[in-house]
């Protein structure tokens, strides 16, 4: 005869429970406190023999005669309870014994007491089942430990490693501090489109899906940039927007398609003042979530103390690889980039992407202590105003720390001729088949005539910042559903992604549903 599996087993358990009249699944709770109230007070509570009911997940049961030990958990913590026989009736224990498993929700009604051995403890004088679970915990209900299915099931992650939920509340404190620091300093939180007809603000490939009552396409927000700018021309000053943005890309440490980003931006305010405001900003960021200007980052120690080094693009190159990028062509940067060994992916790549690839080989993978790399090349930012002493480049910064960017910010462009000119060489790239090139945002160019002030924007990635204060590498950790490839499906890199063959020249293909 097969032997049943325990999910049949937890079935069978649910069906003698309704047999005995008992609801698996009840409406309502009578939790009156928490697992880490009465942790907090049990001296005064236990004194008192002050009656509390808890409620919360079993994670562990233990029988030893007249006598269940269980770990109960809810958000707040973890206490143990204790059913005796000759307290709940004998069919209140039985009914424990036979039919509650580690992994059901149950309230607990009793005092608190500490046992010989100091265990602190709620005896039990009567208890209810809240919800049945038909599937068991995850092996070792102490401990998840395959990556994949932590993952795809953050629902166990959750339960069998409570140290997780640490690292998303970190999460939550981060953009509270982010909101409040920004509200402090006057700016107002706005709301844009996610669903746009052009997506513009960032040189990213974009998601396509189709409005059904208007039969036309639309994007899935790239960045909010182009509307928050729209916002300063009519008549904002300060404005930051916290939300979701969607690339169509690869995978890795870095990346995930869909992400939350912080940007806002400043009316009459310059890149210089921007930069010293970021070390302010981050600065009171860091200490109200870290406790401490000094985070640890796997093996590394990072101090964020200001004031952090300004470095020129054009200088970091030249420091790192001996090459002076200022009127180099495309031919003599292939050149060079082969002869220091550096792998180039396409080579039919503009020179901003050429630039950016020489730039995350020498310069981003190896700074570890904070620093703003200053005036990129006009090529790899078509928004930003371009610098007074050299056109070639542009106002642009970038904070590195520990080998990763943690934010972009820049004076923004606010002369619409030059904005235009500036489109017009994006379509021509995103038309010879380059499908990150940005798209002719004409509504905005209009915005841009009717007259925008001097502004800087700026603009980060919660997820990347979340992952360095948490002190875990990869985004996926503090994700809570990060995107998955399906089971068997051999994941694309960030480069196979950049390098793949457009379908239709100078056009994404629509995915209509």
């Amino acid at each position: 005869m097969p032997v049943p599996n325990e999910a049949e087993v937890r079935r069978e358990k649910l069906r003698a429970l309704e047999d005995a009249g008992i609801r698996p699944y009840p409406t309502a709770s009578h939790r009156d406190t928490t697992c880490g109230d009465a942790l907090a007070r049990f001296d005064e509570w236990s004194a008192a023999e002050k009656c509390v009911t808890l409620a919360g997940r079993l994670m562990t049961t233990r029988v030893h005669g007249g006598l269940i030990f269980a770990d109960l958990v809810d958000a707040t913590g973890k206490l143990q309870i204790l059913v005796k026989q000759d307290i709940v009736s004998d069919e209140a224990f039985g009914i424990f014994c036979d039919r509650i498993d580690p992994g059901d929700i149950i309230e607990a009604t009793g005092t608190l007491f500490e046992t010989k051995r100091g265990e602190k403890t709620l005896q039990v004088s009567s208890w209810a089942i809240l919800a049945k679970a038909l599937l068991p915990l995850p092996e070792k209900w102490h401990g998840l430990s395959d990556q994949e299915l932590r993952y795809r099931h953050r629902e166990l992650d959750l339960i069998a490693n409570p140290e997780v939920r640490e690292t998303f509340r970190k999460r939550s404190q981060v953009i509270r501090s982010l909101r409040r620091a920004l509200e402090d300093e006057g700016f107002e939180e706005v709301e844009t489109p996610i669903l746009q007809a052009i997506p513009g603000g960032a040189t990213a490939r974009p998601f396509v899906t189709h409005h059904n009552a208007l039969d036309m396409d639309l994007y899935l927000r790239i960045a909010p940039e182009l509307y928050l700018k729209r916002l300063i021309v009519g008549g904002y000053e300060r404005v930051f927007e916290i939300g979701r943005q969607f690339r169509n890309e690869g995978m890795d440490w870095s990346h995930n398609p869909e992400f939350t980003s912080c940007e806002f931006y400043w009316a009459y305010q310059d890149a210089e003042g921007l930069m010293t405001f970021t070390e302010s900003l981050l600065a009171r960021v860091i200490m109200e979530v870290n406790g401490s200007l000094i985070v640890k980052n796997g093996e590394q120690t990072i101090d964020f103390t200001a004031p952090w080094p300004r470095i020129p693009f054009r200088d970091a190159i030249k420091d790192a690889c001996g090459i002076d990028i200022a009127g180099i062509t495309k031919k003599d940067l292939l050149a060079k980039m082969k002869k220091l060994g550096i792998e180039v992916e396409d080579e039919g790549a503009g020179l901003g992407k050429l630039f950016d690839e020489l730039y995350k080989d020498l310069i981003q993978s190896k700074q570890t202590s904070p620093a703003f790399i200053t005036d990129y090349p006009i090529e790899m930012e078509p928004l930003a105003k371009r610098c007074e002493g050299d056109t070639c480049f542009v106002q642009r910064f970038q904070l590195l720390a520990a080998g990763r960017e943690l934010l972009k910010a820049y004076a923004e462009l606010n002369d619409p001729v030059d904005q235009l000119q500036r489109f017009t060489a994006q379509e021509k790239l995103r038309k010879e088949g380059d499908v990150e090139a940005q798209h002719i945002d004409m509504a905005f160019v209009e915005a841009l005539e009717h007259g925008m002030p001097p502004t800087a924007g700026w603009g980060m990635g919660i997820d990347r910042f979340v992952a360095l204060i948490a002190d875990v590498r990869s985004v996926k950790d503090v994700i809570l559903f990060p995107t998955m490839r399906p089971t068997g499906q051999v994941e694309k890199t960030m480069e196979e992604i950049r390098v793949a063959p457009v379908k239709a020249k100078g056009k994404i293909a629509s995915t209509k549903r």
